[in-house]
């Protein structure tokens, strides 16, 4: 068996320390083991319903693909700081955003002249060359958490340029009559379409949910020319709209009284008709009998003219014949009581 030589000088001074450790293990070991596991499960992190996570290892994004690199809600795994960095992003939540970059700014004086310097007043020209100052409300939220954790911006301001920029060049585009008037859907949807175009282009990762105008008004030495054509607009529209309801309610109205019209025609047409071939019919079936028998006709005709006659009379009288004739030369009618004379007929 070989022998151990002497110590080192070395070994020497490090045994106290060496000594010192050893004891420190004996009575600590179970405390570091501990420290140990609860280091490893620091990298668990939660993951709320209104969220996605997107893990960055060594500062490079994990996951080839847009659904491997985002995590949904629950437990995800990571390994602990600093090999593993885990973001946690709202993508259900929609962020507001005021936008004045082409707002109009007050004067410190109110008595200073307005003035549209460029360096102290914002405001865009119109494709007819007139100047209008706007406000805006722009809502977003994150569509794309991996590439809005990796490659976006860390704060608004690029939301702000290309909305201001979108707005900007939509509004080189229209008159500032469509503007003031009933252009402003357009406007407001070309703006927000150029303004999510420069978005992606710029990989933020987000999309603009609405774009709101809070303020469109004119240079304020224009502020009474605007308002003006702004109420003959709106004057404009009432009468048209009214003109509308009227027409609404009088047109369905004037084709009820027609179609009532025209089926009280027809109806009157149909009954003429019908009693205009009654008669025809009458006719030709009398005319038939006295082509066999006139005289038959001819007495029944006279004694239905007769009783016609007689029957609207009120008093009927036989005068008797002369002594000298002896036949009947006639009988006197008496018309019933409301006319204003007596009508003699004679029967032959």
């Amino acid at each position: 068996m070989r022998k151990l030589g002497p110590p080192s000088e070395i070994g020497r001074l490090a045994a106290p320390l060496t000594r010192l450790l050893d004891g420190v293990w004996q009575r600590m070991h179970w405390w570091i083991a501990a420290m140990a596991v609860m280091y490893l499960l620091s990298g668990i992190t939660v993951v709320r319903s209104d969220e996605v996570a997107v893990l960055l290892r060594w500062g490079r994004l994990v996951g080839d693909t847009p659904a491997l690199q985002e995590h949904g809600p629950g437990l995800l795994f990571a390994f602990p700081k600093p090999v593993d960095q885990v973001v946690r992003v709202q993508v259900k939540h929609v962020w507001e955003v005021p936008i004045s970059t082409l707002a109009a700014v007050p004067t410190a004086e109110a008595d200073d002249p307005p003035t549209l310097n460029p360096l102290t007043q914002g405001y865009a020209v119109t494709a007819d060359q007139n100047i209008v100052h706007l406000s805006m409300v722009a809502r977003y939220r994150i569509r794309e958490p991996a590439k809005w954790a990796f490659y976006g911006p860390a704060d608004d301001d690029v939301l702000r340029v290309e909305v201001t920029s979108a707005m900007v060049r939509s509004l080189g585009e229209m008159s500032v009559d469509r503007v003031l008037s009933d252009g402003r859907k357009d406007l407001i949807a070309e703006a927000a379409r150029r303004a999510q175009a420069g978005l992606d282009a710029a990989s933020s990762g987000l999309e603009l949910s609405s774009l709101e105008l809070t303020k469109l008004t004119p240079p304020v030495v224009l502020a009474e020319e605007f308002d003006a054509v702004q109420t003959a607009f709106i004057s404009a529209e009432t009468k048209k709209k009214d003109a509308q309801a009227y027409a609404e309610s009088a047109v369905p109205e004037a084709q009820s009284r027609s179609e009532a019209a025209l089926q009280s025609a027809r109806g009157e047409a149909a009954s003429q008709l019908a009693q205009a071939r009654g008669e025809a019919d009458a006719f030709r079936a009398l005319a038939r009998e006295y082509r066999a028998n006139p005289m038959v006709v001819r007495e029944r005709l006279y004694r239905d003219a007769v009783e016609r006659a007689i029957s609207g009379a009120g008093n009927v009288r036989w005068v008797p014949p002369p002594s000298t004739g002896g036949r009947y030369q006639g009988f006197r009618i008496t018309i019933p009581s409301g006319t204003s004379s007596h009508a003699p007929a004679d029967d032959d």
